[in-house]
C-alpha cells in the first residue's frame, strides 16, 4: 500500500516531525557510538541544523526568485526578459563552488562598508541564486503547460490580466512544475555542502574537522553520508506527498 498517495496529509505531517525529531535527537544515539563520532555528537547535531537552515531559506528565496524570473522570461518588456535570460545563462553556465566564492569574496568589496555580511549569509545568497535560476526554467515550463484556451475563458468571464494569472495560470502551473521544484529542493541539501569551503560550520564542515583531529575518515564520512540520507529521505518524502495532496500528475 503506497501510504503516500493515501494518506498525504499524515506522510507530510510524518515527514516534518520526523525531520524535527531527528534535528533534536540525533545527539543521543551518536554520543553512544565509539569515538571520534561519541565525543563529536553535538558537532554533528549543529552542523546537520546549519544544513536544513541553509537548505530552508536558500530553497525558498529560491522558489521566490524562479517564479519572477520565470514570468520575467515569459514577458513582453524585452529589457526584463533579457535581463531574466542573462541571469538564468550566467547562474546555470558557472559552477556553483565559484559563485559561494564570489559572493564571499567579491561582493562584499562592492558594498557599503556599514554593511556586512557573515559567512552564512553569503552561502544562502549564492545557493538562493543558484537554485532560483534552475527553478525559473521549471515556473517557465509550468506556464506554459497551462492551455491558452483556460487564458481565453478567463478573459470572457471578465477576469483582468492581474487576476488571470493569479487566479488561473499561476496556481496551475506550480502545479506542473512542483515535481521539478521538488527535485531541485533535494538536490539543494547536497549542494549545501559547498558552502564548507568558506567555512560555514555545516555538516561537511565538521566532518572535515573531526576526520582532521582524528585521522579516521571512514566513520566520519560514513556517518556524514549517513546523515545526509536521512535528510535528504525526509525532504524527498515530504515533497512527494505535496504532489499526492496537490494530486499532481494523476488523471481525473
Amino acid at each position: 500500500m503506497n501510504w503516500t498517495k493515501k494518506y498525504p496529509g499524515w506522510t507530510m505531517f510524518g515527514a516534518m516531525a520526523g525531520l524535527l525529531f531527528f534535528l533534536w535527537g540525533v545527539a543521543i544515539p551518536l554520543s553512544a557510538a565509539p569515538a571520534p563520532i561519541g565525543p563529536a555528537a553535538q558537532q554533528f547535531t549543529e552542523g546537520a541544523r546549519i544544513t536544513v537552515w541553509l537548505t530552508l531559506i536558500s530553497g525558498s528565496v529560491g522558489v521566490v526568485l524562479g517564479i519572477l524570473a520565470g514570468i520575467g522570461k515569459l514577458s513582453k518588456f524585452m529589457p526584463l526578459r533579457l535581463l531574466c535570460d542573462f541571469y538564468v545563462w550566467l547562474i546555470r553556465g558557472t559552477p556553483l563552488l565559484l559563485q559561494i566564492l564570489f559572493v564571499w569574496l567579491a561582493v562584499p568589496s562592492i558594498m557599503p562598508t556599514s554593511i556586512s555580511l557573515s559567512d552564512f549569509a553569503c552561502a544562502a545568497i549564492a545557493l538562493s541564486l543558484n537554485i532560483g535560476a534552475y527553478n525559473t526554467e521549471c515556473v517557465r515550463a509550468g506556464i506554459l503547460a497551462v492551455p491558452h484556451g483556460q487564458v481565453e475563458a478567463a478573459k470572457a468571464l471578465g477576469l483582468t490580466p492581474l487576476q488571470t494569472f493569479l487566479d488561473v495560470v499561476l496556481p496551475q502551473s506550480l502545479r506542473v512544475a512542483l515535481p521539478a521544484l521538488a527535485n531541485n529542493m533535494a538536490s539543494l541539501v547536497k549542494d549545501s555542502s559547498l558552502a564548507y569551503v568558506i567555512s560555514v560550520v555545516e555538516l561537511t564542515m565538521v566532518g572535515y574537522r573531526v576526520q582532521a583531529e582524528s585521522f579516521q575518515p571512514i566513520p566520519v564520512f560514513l556517518t556524514i553520508a549517513a546523515i545526509y540520507l536521512i535528510l535528504t529521505t525526509a525532504f524527498t518524502t515530504l515533497t512527494a506527498a505535496l504532489e499526492a495532496r496537490l494530486d499532481v500528475g494523476q488523471k481525473r
